[in-house]
């Protein structure tokens, strides 16, 4: 899968992705998505081909999706985005994670409304759903800056959260077309 937006590239995840991922896994970016990421060059390269194979499969009722945002200018991978099925809301959600040093520049807000869209587009979903910790305030700008709105706050545990969280559980509704 390619797409486009003015800045970025968000694409198939390939195995040359593996040194970025690692380095972005280093650097903390990953740390609210798989937890400690300290041993992380031991399974990156298993996660890079199941997100392969489960892009083969097509189904984003299925575990995730996972995509490599790309810098047009500098064709650096700068993070990734996807979706995920949260067995709990029994919904489609997206993901996302920007490595430190790319981060302020408004990469994830620009990279997810374009994978929305995707989304929208090729699975005639009615709707996405993502949650962020009421403290993971660059989190919930991203999230509302690309048209998601709180719908909910309370205590949430993620799959890799080690205790419960005050986060906004956000959703965003698909526009129907006329």
């Amino acid at each position: 899968m390619i797409l486009d937006t003015k800045r970025l590239i968000i694409r198939s995840i390939q195995p040359t992705d593996e040194k970025a991922f690692i380095d972005m896994a280093s650097d903390g970016s990953l740390w609210e998505i798989f937890g400690d990421c300290s041993e992380c060059d031991q399974w990156m390269g298993e996660f890079i081909s199941e997100a392969i194979r489960l892009e083969a499969e097509d189904d984003p009722y299925h575990e995730y999706l996972a995509f490599a945002i790309e810098d047009k200018g500098g064709h650096k991978v700068v993070g990734s985005v996807g979706s995920s099925y949260y067995e709990d809301f029994k919904e489609v959600g997206v993901t996302y994670f920007i490595g430190a040093e790319y981060r302020g520049n408004g990469y994830a807000a620009e990279a997810l409304q374009c994978l929305v869209e995707h989304l929208f587009a090729r699975y005639h979903l009615k709707k996405l759903v993502a949650t962020a910790s009421v403290n993971n305030i660059a989190s919930c700008k991203t999230l509302e800056k690309a048209g998601f709105s709180v719908i909910e706050t309370k205590l949430y545990q993620d799959l890799y959260d080690e205790h419960e969280n005050m986060s906004h559980i956000y959703e965003l509704v698909r526009e129907t077309q006329q």
